[in-house]
């Protein structure tokens, strides 16, 4: 084949590459509701990785904004090159973590919680955490005529977002700590814990049925929004004010077939995080461009401006406080103690920091040996 030839069939090829098949779902905000398909299909440019695909999974929520703004932006594409990403949306960990046992995706940005027990209850054979992505973001907001002081919270009805979810064990294990009582399975005691659907809360406390909820973004700002007041930032109750609120997860056999597309999405969550904080109003607008693709409606303007400042995006995974947060756990009745030596692989994530000139950052001890 002549030299010309060649190179207009490679430039015609590219060009067919550049085209974007793009498959939209809707997905909601709240927990509790089944997993929706995005599969995004962006063309792939550059150098195919070890793998074809790498299938992503992340929820729409602003906890989730390093997913949310590295897919919007495409940073995750331009890292992984000729290796094309592929987007899945869930709306409750549980979902997640089966969607990853199934095979279904390889990659997730999930809770503490679901990351402890999908790791506990496969006997440490399904997943690594391979890196963080944010810390806070969690608010106890309450109607202000009918609660003004913490104390005041004895004999009200608070919701959280799921039974033995994050935010569930961290109000039992509040509650706890304040010498109260409540059945962690009923949620009945000095404070009746009700269990809501984030994306029913709102409506819940406008009909007074809950008097407060301890709830991540952007739900505690969508109650803010209707009268609701701050009580309690969740990060108050932390050392240095963090703690995880979102991991990166990863399946072992997928981490052990792709190393390289791992770390790909690894830089690319690291370079989104970046960007994010050097650009935090056009990282905002970014993340609510992606809600409003998911969801069909963006979140309101008063609702993301107060939502956004209570959450950090980090890449530590901030290993100590999921031991913390597991022990919460135990302490409510969710979990026998767990093992969790194993749960973190962060030797791709160092190796990512290292390059890009960041500290390395530390599994406590609960790395795989």
């Amino acid at each position: 084949m002549p030299a010309t030839t060649r190179i207009t069939l490679r430039r015609g090829l590219a060009a067919a590459a550049a085209l974007p098949l793009l498959i939209g779902a809707l997905a909601s905000c709240g927990y509790g509701s089944e997993a929706k398909n995005d599969e995004k299909k962006v063309a792939a440019e550059g150098e195919k990785l070890s793998a074809d695909t790498v299938r992503l999974g992340y929820f729409p929520n602003l906890t989730h904004a390093t997913a949310l703004v590295g897919d919007q932006e495409g940073i995750f594409q331009k890292e992984l090159g000729g290796t094309q990403l592929k987007v899945s949306t869930f709306n409750a960990g549980p979902s997640e973590i089966e969607a990853l046992n199934a095979d279904s995706i390889d990659i997730g940005f999930i809770g503490p919680s679901p990351s402890i027990n999908g790791y506990t209850k496969s006997k440490g054979t399904n997943l690594r955490i391979v890196g963080g992505s944010a810390s806070g973001g969690v608010k106890l907001v309450v109607n202000p005529e009918k609660i003004k002081t913490l104390d005041d919270l004895k004999g009200k009805k608070i919701a959280t977002p799921q039974l033995g979810n994050t935010q569930d064990v961290a109000f039992l294990n509040w509650i706890s700590e304040k010498g109260w009582k409540v059945d962690a399975q009923s949620g009945k005691g000095d404070v009746s814990v009700v269990r809501t659907d984030n994306k029913i809360t709102p409506d819940a406390y406008k009909s007074g049925s809950i008097d407060g909820a301890w709830v991540p973004e952007p739900t505690a700002s969508k109650l803010v929004s209707q009268g609701a007041k701050v009580l309690l930032d969740e990060s108050d109750l932390w050392p240095d004010k963090k703690f995880v609120i979102t991991n990166i997860i990863v399946s072992q056999k997928f981490l052990k077939a792709h190393p390289d597309v791992v770390e790909a999405v690894l830089r690319g969550s690291v370079k989104t995080n970046e960007w994010i904080n050097a650009n935090q109003d056009k990282a905002k607008a970014s993340a609510n461009a992606k809600l409003k693709e998911l969801s069909g409606k963006p979140l309101g303007a008063k609702v993301i401006d107060n939502a956004w400042p209570s959450i950090q995006f980090i890449d530590d995974p901030l290993a100590a406080t999921l031991q913390a947060q597991a022990d919460h756990a135990v302490k409510a009745g969710f979990l026998k103690q767990p093992d969790l030596n194993g749960i973190y692989d962060l030797k791709p994530l160092n190796k990512v920091l290292k390059a890009a000139g960041k500290p390395e950052v530390s599994d406590a001890g609960l790395g795989v040996k």
